[in-house]
């Protein structure tokens, strides 16, 4: 395993990391989880990502479980919450200070843990004074509660004001962001976020580097029965592949085949390997139901190293979708 900075920290993780999405407590239970987790442990992962709206929070009770089972030792561990949908109360909700001291302390008692390496604030809340997250994300930093905060899909004028107000109070900005990041969503981490990286610091923490599968090339002859497009309560992801948009970027997976024929891997090692060969990112976060599965992924790593500039100028002539210029956030 290969590890990077989580941005301008001193902080390591693992260039391929494990979340809990769909997966924990909606796909598997905690017995495949526990082999999932020992399987990434044992391949060098030290990154985990949940989040308090993970199957309502059961992926965060399974993921204790696992831990205190597995008997992982905490500190080779980095273990992250995110929070603002944490229940149907009106206070459960948002990124309010109420809900971020709150959330955290939930969300720890589900992990069975004291701290969390990192929290996020899951999505931006228009509703909340950015002053009161900004100061609600440093009182559990100083409580100990969390070591680092941070952001996700947050745009970059969002993340520039809270880094302002953070400076004015002499209080702690966000470190680290989660975008989507994959060959068919690049725009926001290569362009929107590109003078961020120098400015403040930022890392990145990237979901869906397989585009929820689309990249795998399963979804090339249809759905397939037994896939997250298929889950209750997941339809938004059913839509995703049979729009015109979907028949545009199954046309592109199955012209990336051949790319991946001659670097000898699946399309899944070559998507996640296309993500890590970006600088900037500084973990993938991979996820996974069965093991055969994550040790085919963790397999990208290899990959990334044999990816050359020719090979990833012929990915760029497939894609066709280089973002053209530096997005100019300070207008905003």
């Amino acid at each position: 395993m290969e590890y990077r900075f989580l941005g301008r920290s001193g902080l390591q993780v693992s260039t391929l990391s494990f979340g809990a999405w769909v997966t924990f407590g909606d796909q598997v239970g905690e017995d495949v989880a526990f082999d999932l987790m020992k399987t990434a442990v044992d391949a060098g992962i030290n990154f985990f990502d949940n989040a308090e709206v993970y199957a309502d929070g059961d992926a965060e009770t399974v993921m204790g479980r696992v831990i205190r089972r597995a008997g992982f030792k905490r500190s080779d561990l980095v273990l992250s919450t995110k929070l603002f949908w944490g229940g149907e109360g009106v206070n459960d909700r948002g990124l309010s200070r109420k809900h971020i001291i709150e959330g955290t302390d939930a969300a720890l008692k589900r992990l069975q843990t004291d701290y969390v390496d990192l929290v996020f604030c899951h999505r931006p809340d228009s509703r909340t004074p950015i002053e009161e997250t900004v100061r609600a994300m440093n009182a559990v930093i100083d409580s100990g509660r969390a070591f680092y905060w941070g952001t996700s899909e947050w745009s970059a004028a969002q993340l520039m004001e809270a880094h302002g107000v953070a400076r004015q109070l002499g209080l702690i900005g966000p470190l680290m962001e989660q975008p989507q990041y994959n060959m068919f969503h690049r725009d926001r981490v290569e362009r929107e976020y590109a003078p961020l990286y120098d400015a403040i610091g930022l890392g990145l923490t990237i979901w869906s580097p397989l585009a929820s599968g689309l990249l795998t090339g399963k979804y090339n002859d249809g759905i397939p029965p037994g896939t997250r497009a298929t889950l209750p309560g997941y339809e938004f992801l059913h839509k995703r592949f049979v729009d015109d948009e979907a028949t545009r970027r199954i046309e592109k997976v199955r012209r990336l085949q051949p790319i991946a024929q001659l670097l000898g891997c699946s399309l899944a090692q070559l998507a996640i390997a296309w993500t890590i060969k970006n600088p900037r990112v500084s973990t993938t976060i991979l996820g996974a139901t069965k093991v055969a599965q994550l040790r085919e992924n963790l397999g990208a790593l290899e990959v990334a190293a044999r990816i050359t500039p020719s090979e990833l100028e012929q990915i760029e002539a497939v894609l066709q979708n280089r973002p053209a210029q530096e997005y100019d956030w300070r207008g905003m």
